[in-house]
């Protein structure tokens, strides 16, 4: 295991392949994402050590099939007080990504390790 402060991006793959949208669109989701959560806690130790080394920032994005399950591990990090932030986007008003705050890779990759990197290839696209 690794104790590297990691920040984890969570974005859904079906916005890509089934519902159509461009890559520029959901690259948008996960700044957003990532752009509030840092806002929510800039205050927060890992979070200001994070952000202190800019050039060795390290971020991992992970795909998840689907709002569902976007939302169900929104759920189970809130059980887990695990901050993050699920971006709701406006006026669709449906959850395209999630953004862990930036923590130690240990303590936090017992909930996303299932999910794989995002992978997205121009073929999928419309």
């Amino acid at each position: 295991m690794s104790n590297t402060i990691v920040q984890y991006v969570l974005l859904r793959s079906d916005l890509l392949k089934e519902l159509g949208w461009s890559i520029g669109a959901l690259v948008a989701q996960a700044c957003h994402a990532t752009t509030a959560v840092l806002h929510l806690y800039k205050d927060d130790e890992q979070t200001v050590c994070y952000l202190n080394d800019l050039d060795y920032m390290h971020k991992v994005v992970l795909e998840v099939p689907n709002e569902e399950t976007l939302k169900k591990l929104a759920e189970k990090l809130k059980e887990n007080d695990i901050a993050h932030k699920l971006w709701i986007e406006q006026p669709e008003n449906i959850a395209t990504s999630l953004a862990l705050k930036p923590y130690p890779k240990d303590e936090v990759k017992k909930f996303v390790g299932k999910f794989q990197l995002y992978k997205a290839t121009l073929e999928t696209s419309q």
